[in-house]
C-alpha cells in the first residue's frame, strides 16, 4: 500500500471533523450548505458553494405524491435502462446533461486541491453519479448505488490513476462511540 493509501486507510476512521481538510465544497441548496456549515466549524473554512453540484431536476417528479410517482416511474425506468444517458425528466434535466455538469465541477475541485483533502457536501443523484463516472460505470448504474443520507463516500483521486471508491455510503460517523 502506498503512503497515500495508507494515510486514506487511517482517516476512514476517523469522523469528518477530525479529517485535516484544506476546503469544503457544497450544492448551494439550503440543506446541503446546512450540512457543510456543521463541517466547516470544525475546520474554520470558507464554504464554496458550487452549482454544479445541486441535485438534478427530475421536472414532473418533483413534489409528486408517492400514488402519482410510482405509476409514472415504471415507464420512466424502462426508458432509462433502454435509453441511459439520453432521457430527459419530463420537464426536467437531460441525465447526460447531468452527468455533465457533476463530473465537470468534480475535474474543477479536483484540479484545485491536488494538495489537500476536501468535503464535497451534496445530493443521492449527485454522489450516485459522481461514483459511477469515477468506476467508468454507465449512469444506468445509478440504481444499483444506495446512498444513506448523511453518509460518507470517499473517493481518491491520485494524478496519472483512475479515481477510487475507499468507502461507500458509510454511517459510522453518526453512531455513538
Amino acid at each position: 500500500m502506498s503512503e497515500t493509501g495508507k494515510a486514506q486507510a487511517e482517516k476512514l476512521g476517523l469522523k469528518l471533523k477530525d479529517v485535516p481538510l484544506t476546503a469544503i465544497y457544497s450544492s448551494p441548496l439550503k440543506r446541503a450548505m446546512d450540512t457543510a456549515g456543521a463541517i466547516a466549524r470544525y475546520h474554520k473554512l470558507a464554504i464554496t458553494p458550487d452549482p454544479g453540484l445541486m441535485e438534478v431536476h427530475v421536472g414532473e417528479f418533483e413534489g409528486m405524491t408517492l400514488e402519482k410517482f410510482a405509476s409514472g416511474f415504471s415507464q420512466f425506468m424502462v426508458d432509462w435502462q433502454s435509453k441511459g444517458e439520453e432521457i430527459n425528466f419530463n420537464g426536467g434535466e437531460n441525465l447526460g446533461k447531468f452527468k455533465e455538469r457533476v463530473w465537470a465541477s468534480v475535474q474543477k475541485i479536483v484540479q484545485a486541491n491536488r494538495q489537500g483533502d476536501v468535503a464535497v457536501v451534496s445530493h443521492y443523484f449527485v454522489t450516485a453519479t459522481i461514483v459511477c463516472t469515477a468506476l467508468g460505470l454507465p449512469i444506468t448504474h445509478l440504481v444499483r448505488i444506495r446512498i444513506q443520507p448523511s453518509s460518507q463516500t470517499v473517493l481518491e483521486f491520485d494524478e496519472g490513476c483512475d479515481p477510487r471508491l475507499l468507502l461507500l455510503s458509510d454511517t459510522c460517523h453518526l453512531k455513538e462511540n
